[in-house]
C-alpha cells in the first residue's frame, strides 16, 4: 500500500508505478465485467446493444435498425457548463497515483472519503467549501466503493486480483484469485491502516452496514452478481449475499458469518433486451437499521428486506418492472421509511439514455410507496434535460437532503450531471435544481452526488472532487450537524 501526504509518496509495502494513458480513461461502472474474461467465458454477461435497442423500438414504436441515434440539441451545448439553483465552489482534480475512476463517498466528521478504482483519498473538509486533500492509499481493486463506521472504514473489491495485498494486480486466472472485502483502521484518518482482506462469493460490487443495535458489531451486507461456471468463487446460481460480521473493537477479526438466500425461487429469469436483467445477486442494498429494513435492488428485482436479524436478512416484498427497467442499481428510502426510490442503470453507466429516443422512463428512477409493508409504484423520475449521443447518462447515486417535512434527494447521472428534486408528492416528482457540464469536460461525469452539513459533494468518474451549494430555498431548513454519512446506510434525521 503506498501513501500520498501533503504531496509526498510514501511507500508501505509496494512501489507506485505511473498510470497509462489508458489506465486514466474512465470505466462505466458495470460493463467493467467484460474485461478479463474471453468472449466464450463472458457469454450473456456481456451487455448486448442490439438486442436492447431492439427491444426499445419495440416498446416506442419506432424503427431504430440496432442503432441508436439521438434527435433534438443537447439542451447544455459541448463545452458549456449551466446550472439552475446550484453553485459550483471548487474542484480538486485527480493526481498522484489515483488516475483510474473516481467512485463512492462517505463522510465522518471532518472528513470526506472518496473511492477510486486505484484506492481512495482523504478529504479535510474543515473549510468545507474548498476541501483539502489530506492523504491517498493506493490500493488497486475495482470499484473501492467505500463506506466508514467508528475507525472502521470498507473497500469493495469486484475484480479478480492476484491476492488480497494492496499491491496486487488484477489476474485473468479464473481458479487462484482473490476479490471481496479489505477492512482498514481509520482511527487517524491521515494514516488508514489495512488490516484485513475478507473473501465473498462474487467478490463485492458494493457493501452497505448494518451495525447491531449495541454498536459493537458490524454487520457489511455484501451486493455481488453475476455468476459464471467459469469462476471458482462465483458459481451459479448466485440468489444470494454475503454477510460480513466485523467486532468493532476487533476488525482483523472480521468474517463471513452467513450467507443467506434472497431468491431461493431464482428471481427474475430475464428477457430479450440483453444486458444483466437476470437476477443473479443484488447490485445495491441500502439499508434503514432504525427501521430493521433495508432496500435491495437486485439486477431483475427490487426488493424490501426485514434485518432485525441482522444475519438472516429477510425479504417482504419484491417488485419487478419488465417494460421499463433494465437493471435495478439502486435503492433509497425517504426519512421516515415510507417511500423507496429505485435506480435503472440501462447500459451500466456507458450509454447515452438521457435522449429522445430513449424518452422518459428508460434510465430513470422509480419511486415506490411502502403501503403494509409492501412495495406500491407511484411514478418514474428523470432528468429532464436532452444530452447528446456522445454523453452517457442514466440515473446513478444519490442521497436525501436532511429537510424536515420534504424529500429531496440530489443524484449523479454521469454526464447529464447532478439533479436535486422533490418527491414528497411520490406521483408528481419534480426537479428544483441542477448542475450539468455539456459533452466534452468530463470522461464519464459524476458517480455519486450526496447532501453532507450544507454541500453536495461529488465525485467525477475523471476530474476529481466536486463542492456544490444550493440555493437556500431549498436547503436552507436543512440539518448540518451530521456526525457521519453513508448514502448506502441511511439514518434519521
Amino acid at each position: 500500500m503506498s501513501l500520498l501526504l501533503a504531496g509526498t509518496v510514501m511507500t508501505l509495502t509496494a512501489p507506485i508505478s505511473a498510470a497509462s494513458p489508458e489506465e486514466r480513461s474512465f470505466t462505466p461502472e458495470d460493463v467493467a465485467h467484460e474485461e478479463f474474461f474471453s468472449e466464450e467465458e463472458v457469454g450473456e454477461e456481456a451487455f448486448d446493444e442490439d438486442a436492447m435497442v431492439e427491444r426499445l423500438s419495440e416498446l416506442e414504436g419506432q424503427e431504430l435498425d440496432g442503432e441508436q441515434s439521438a434527435s433534438g440539441e443537447p439542451d447544455v451545448g459541448p463545452g458549456e457548463v449551466a446550472s439552475h439553483n446550484m453553485e459550483h465552489l471548487s474542484n480538486v482534480p485527480k493526481n498522484g497515483p489515483l488516475q483510474s475512476t473516481g467512485s463512492d463517498i462517505a463522510f465522518q466528521g471532518d472528513y470526506a472519503y472518496v473511492g477510486n478504482y486505484d484506492g481512495f483519498t482523504v478529504y479535510d473538509l474543515a473549510d468545507p467549501a474548498n476541501p483539502e486533500q489530506l492523504v491517498q492509499v493506493h490500493c488497486p481493486g475495482p470499484q473501492n466503493d467505500v463506506s466508514v463506521y467508528k475507525d472502521i472504514l470498507i473497500l469493495s473489491v469486484d475484480a479478480r486480483m492476484e491476492d488480497d495485498t494492496c499491491g496486487a494486480d488484477r489476474t485473468g486466472d479464473t481458479q487462484d484469485y482473490w476479490e471481496g472485502l479489505r477492512v482498514f483502521d481509520i482511527s487517524d484518518p491521515a494514516e488508514p491502516e489495512y488490516v484485513k482482506a475478507v473473501e465473498t462469493k462474487c467478490g463485492s460490487h458494493t457493501n452497505s452496514l448494518a451495525p447491531a443495535m449495541h454498536g459493537n458489531v458490524l454487520y457489511v451486507y455484501v451486493s455481488s452478481y453475476s455468476p459464471n461456471p467459469a469462476l471458482a468463487n462465483c458459481q451459479p446460481p448466485h440468489d444470494l449475499i454475503s454477510v460480513v460480521k466485523i467486532p468493532v473493537n476487533a476488525p482483523h477479526a472480521a468474517k463471513v458469518t452467513s450467507e443467506p438466500v434472497l431468491f431461493p425461487d431464482g428471481g427474475y429469469e430475464g428477457d430479450d433486451r440483453g444486458g444483466y436483467t437476470e437476477t443473479s445477486g443484488c447490485h445495491d442494498i441500502t439499508t434503514y437499521i432504525e427501521h430493521d429494513l433495508a432496500a435491495g435492488a437486485c439486477m431483475g428485482d427490487g426488493i424490501l428486506m426485514d434485518i432485525s436479524d441482522r444475519e438472516n436478512p429477510e425479504v417482504i416484498s419484491q417488485v419487478r418492472d419488465v417494460e421499463n427497467f433494465a437493471f435495478w442499481h439502486s435503492a433509497t428510502f425517504n426519512n421516515d421509511a415510507s417511500k423507496v426510490v429505485f435506480t435503472d442503470e440501462l447500459g451500466g453507466g456507458g450509454w447515452a439514455t438521457c435522449t429522445e429516443e430513449f424518452g422518459e422512463t428508460l434510465g430513470a428512477n422509480a419511486i415506490y410507496d411502502i403501503v403494509d409493508g409492501e412495495l406500491e409504484f407511484a411514478s418514474y423520475y428523470k432528468i429532464p434535460r436532452i444530452n447528446s449521443e456522445n454523453e452517457n447518462c442514466v440515473a446513478h447515486n444519490g442521497s436525501l437532503i436532511p429537510v424536515q417535512g420534504r424529500d429531496l434527494m440530489v443524484q449523479s447521472w454521469y454526464q447529464g450531471g447532478i439533479s436535486v428534486f422533490d418527491f414528497t408528492d411520490s406521483a408528481n416528482p419534480e426537479e428544483v435544481a441542477w448542475f450539468d457540464r455539456g459533452e466534452g469536460i468530463s470522461d464519464g461525469g459524476t458517480w455519486s452526488s450526496y447532501y453532507y452539513n450544507g454541500f453536495v459533494y461529488s465525485s467525477d468518474l475523471s476530474i476529481g472532487f466536486d463542492t456544490f451549494q444550493l440555493d437556500d430555498s431549498i436547503d436552507g431548513d436543512a440539518r448540518t450537524d451530521l456526525q457521519e454519512l453513508n448514502p448506502q446506510g441511511q439514518e434519521s434525521f
